[in-house]
């Protein structure tokens, strides 16, 4: 059964009062901080549990090895287990800036073999203007049973990024002026890997905050020559956002490969180039 990656606030709420209702995760996170605790706390969608990006939807390593490598199969196991998962849940993921770190955990439970993950459309901003209840709080579930295994969606290394980047389709989806080596807030070289095409994720979004219809957005990658017969990765900055970019993708019919370490591990290698400009 293939699963739409998305979900919008009307289908969320009758599914909460369904016989089985999904498991909801809260995954509100900014770069920089503070964490999302303290807002999750203070109120979040009935039954959602809160997961930290920075410590359960990533690892930790060396510079090279980027802001937010994958984590370990192992920690994501139990992260998982924690947060209440068991084989065949269905899971909604949802966040306070449309999606955009949310699309993370769609992404590794996508990876990790979790195949019924959707992400809110429009987040917790749309719940409430449909008018969603909130709770405050925390839930501590009851620990899952899932079984997980990386695998089930492809993903890039830097050789294999910067061969794609003139073979198909290198799509980095940072903002532009990051793209082009105008600014760069947080790494320590400013640009993109060479061959890279700009496609800031922010452009997939609404007016409101949600992601375009599926056809405005496959017009958007046929534009830059992405096809579903197109060999397609995505990168950002430390492998977040490019999960969003990959749901834009999803969305449009279109699969890509992510390169998890993504610009925070390539600019760590002196031995990379990198290009600026447009």
């Amino acid at each position: 059964m293939i699963v739409h990656p998305l979900i919008d606030s009307g289908e969320l709420s009758a599914a909460l009062s369904s016989a089985r209702p999904p498991r909801v995760l809260d995954v509100r996170w900014k770069l920089g901080g503070p964490p999302g605790w303290g807002e999750y706390e203070r109120g979040h969608i009935p039954s959602a549990v809160y997961v930290d990006l920075d410590t359960e939807l990533a690892g930790h390593g060396q510079p090279i090895d980027g802001r937010h490598p994958l984590p370990a199969i192992d920690d994501f196991r139990a992260a998982a287990r924690r947060w209440g998962i068991n084989d065949s849940d269905a899971v909604v993921v949802y966040d306070d800036v449309s999606g955009m770190s949310a699309a993370r955990a769609w992404w590794l439970l996508r990876h990790a073999g979790v195949a019924d993950v959707r992400v809110l459309d429009g987040g917790l901003t749309s719940w409430v203007k449909s008018r969603g209840s909130l709770e405050s709080g925390a839930n501590i579930p009851e620990p899952g049973n899932v079984e997980v295994a990386f695998g089930a969606l492809p993903t890039l290394d830097a050789d294999e990024a910067a061969e794609l980047a003139h073979t198909g389709v290198l799509l980095d989806a940072r903002a532009g002026e990051r793209f082009r080596g105008e600014v760069e807030p947080v790494d320590p070289r400013a640009g993109h890997i060479p061959g890279a095409v700009s496609v800031p994720t922010a452009d997939n979004l609404d007016a409101e905050g949600r992601m375009l219809p599926a056809s405005a957005l496959a017009e958007r990658f046929a534009a830059l020559g992405v096809s579903s017969d197109t060999a397609v990765g995505v990168y950002c900055g430390s492998g977040v956002t490019a999960a969003h970019e990959a749901l834009a993708l999803e969305v449009a019919g279109l699969r890509a490969a992510l390169y998890p370490g993504s610009w925070s591990a390539w600019s760590n290698d002196p031995a990379r180039p990198a290009a600026t400009g447009a």
